[in-house]
């Protein structure tokens, strides 16, 4: 990679971390004098309070922390990746009842356990009506890359923990072909390609492993998918990706590191 994308990525990963850590730590300073804030209703809880204190912290903060992490991986994500690509946040287009339709009978034929190919999509055809207005809508999505020396768009569902609740794996592919149509449409006619990814911020298997969620796997094909550490070489469009990304959180983390204990000297 080269040295000016690499110190690049380690600002991005270093400022974002530092004002997600000064963030949250403003927020349970804010909270400290209210009765119902997300540690002091914990502490107001006598089944909790016997546990210590604690048990009775962490199990009030990482609840708060884990959620709003999340959000700030999928933005580090979306920064990295205008490096490499054009960064979108909605795609604006039209969606025709014939396309809807299709997308059901697919889920129909996923749901008989048909292990899906992007062909089932990729080849269905339509004819654009003369008026589109009552068919227009807008969709906000989690990361929508595109690189325009290769002709190619990539929409990605980001799950920022490592995995996907198995009732929502359906959900999840429907949204993305909708996601398709409405793309392919604004593209209208172009011969650039379109390509559906799900991803994870990280493997819950551990990286390396397999990831074994076969429930999921049901609605997604093999090359639909961008689990932990593929993921990030993949924003950051170079193989060495994850390990310069890690190896600076691991620097930047300390920020949060500070912020909880500040935050715990506060309470307790």
């Amino acid at each position: 990679m080269q040295e000016l994308k690499r110190k690049a990525i380690n600002e991005i990963i270093d400022s974002s971390i530092k004002s997600f850590a000064d963030g949250f730590e403003i927020r349970h300073i804010k909270e400290v004098d209210d009765p119902d804030g997300v540690i002091n209703s914990k502490k107001n809880n006598i089944f909790m309070a016997e546990l210590g204190e604690e048990f009775m912290f962490y199990s009030a903060f990482v609840r708060s922390f884990d959620s709003s992490f999340g959000n700030i991986l999928e933005n580090i994500g979306n920064a990295i990746a205008k490096l490499s690509y054009e960064v979108n946040g909605k795609i604006e287009s039209y969606i025709l009842p014939q396309q809807t339709q299709h997308i059901d009978y697919l889920m129909t034929v996923y749901n008989e356990h048909v292990p899906p190919k992007k062909e089932d999509y990729e080849k269905f055809s339509w004819v654009k009506p003369r008026d589109i207005t009552s068919y227009m809508t807008s969709h906000e999505t989690d990361n929508y890359f595109y690189n325009p020396k290769k002709g190619e768009h990539y929409i990605i569902e980001l799950k920022a923990g490592g995995d996907l609740d198995n009732k929502k794996s359906k959900a999840e592919k429907i949204e993305l072909l909708r996601e398709y149509f409405l793309l392919k449409n604004k593209l209208d006619g172009s011969s650039e390609t379109i390509k559906l990814m799900f991803a994870t911020a990280y493997n819950k298997f551990g990286e390396g492993n397999e990831w074994k969620q076969s429930q999921v796997r049901q609605y997604f094909d093999e090359k639909e998918l961008l689990i932990g550490k593929d993921y990030w070489n993949f924003v950051c469009n170079d193989e060495e990706g994850f390990q310069i990304i890690f190896e600076q959180y691991k620097k930047s983390a300390n920020y949060i590191k500070e912020s909880i204990a500040t935050i715990k000297g506060l309470y307790f």
